[in-house]
């Protein structure tokens, strides 16, 4: 019976997928247009290229003058979205597993400001942001933006793993301190291993948010040393002088491949994003 039912289901499905295909169909045919147009030369009033070339990928070599060379920017680029991430999940993972297990004093309180906190859109504080980092003496650095892009960040990554931490079962801390572990070592050794599908939602979370980033690191953080790649495309436009419009194109495809490739190795974890600790 089930196997009769197998391809009834199925062709349930099909006009689904028919659906999302033809809506999809467009944007697919853009991104494969953004790429050709970075490979080949056209005329301006024609449709079809009449050939190819790698020079509007030139920047992969050659420093553009004006602006920053592009491999400093992308290390400056992963640097910013791997310390932020790593801040986020270290405070988070600490900071939910205490507002989930322990009796804090005015718990309750204290998430209400957290989800207070997460509704402020960060242009909002930008400015009081930005003269707090000039006394303190972290402006244009990116030790600044990434304190500041970080603590954004955080409620919301403390609420999510929160929510984990909920799902995972007393039963199985309560085994570990038996067996004579200490707090420290079941939440290590036995709780953390069941939120795992949380922990790596967060990271690539908190990772693609950094990586997209544009705000944050043009108002905190504009010198050539420091710069990102958000930044470093943007400044492409603002250039009226030497106007590359398909160099423009190849810079963005090279800032969206590390994307595209994170994504392809985790979106497995976001599929079991509520994967957490079984009950029972």
């Amino acid at each position: 019976m089930a196997e009769r039912s197998q391809p009834s289901a199925n062709y349930r499905s099909w006009p689904v997928i028919t659906a999302l295909t033809i809506v999809s169909l467009p944007l697919l045919l853009m991104y494969v247009y953004l790429f050709l147009d970075t490979v080949t030369v056209k005329q301006a009033d024609a449709l079809l290229p009449s050939g190819l070339t790698l020079d509007h990928w030139r920047f992969l070599w050659q420093t553009t003058e004006g602006k920053a060379n592009i491999w400093q920017v992308t290390v400056n680029t992963l640097l910013f979205a791997a310390c932020t991430t790593s801040l986020v999940l270290i405070v988070s993972s600490m900071a939910g597993y205490v507002l989930s297990r322990l009796n804090v004093p005015a718990r309750g309180f204290f998430l209400a400001g957290v989800m207070v906190l997460h509704a402020f859109p960060s242009v909002t504080l930008i400015i009081a942001i930005f003269i707090v980092l000039q006394m303190i003496g972290l402006y244009n650095s990116l030790i600044g933006v990434i304190l500041v892009k970080a603590a954004i960040d955080l409620p919301l990554g403390i609420w999510l793993m929160k929510g984990f931490y909920d799902t995972v079962p007393w039963e199985i801390e309560m085994a570990g301190v038996v067996d004579g572990a200490s707090r420290f070592r079941v939440w290590r050794s036995l709780v953390l291993p069941q939120v795992k599908p949380g922990i790596m939602a967060l990271g690539l979370f908190s990772f693609l948010s950094g990586w997209g980033e544009f705000i944050l690191p043009q108002v905190l953080a504009p010198g050539n040393q420091v710069q990102v790649l958000s930044v470093y495309l943007a400044a492409f436009l603002a250039d009226d002088n030497n106007y590359d419009f398909n160099m423009f194109k190849a810079v963005g495809v090279f800032y969206l491949v590390p994307v595209l490739i994170v994504y392809a190795l985790f979106n497995k974890y976001l599929m079991n994003i509520y994967g957490g600790g079984s009950k029972g």
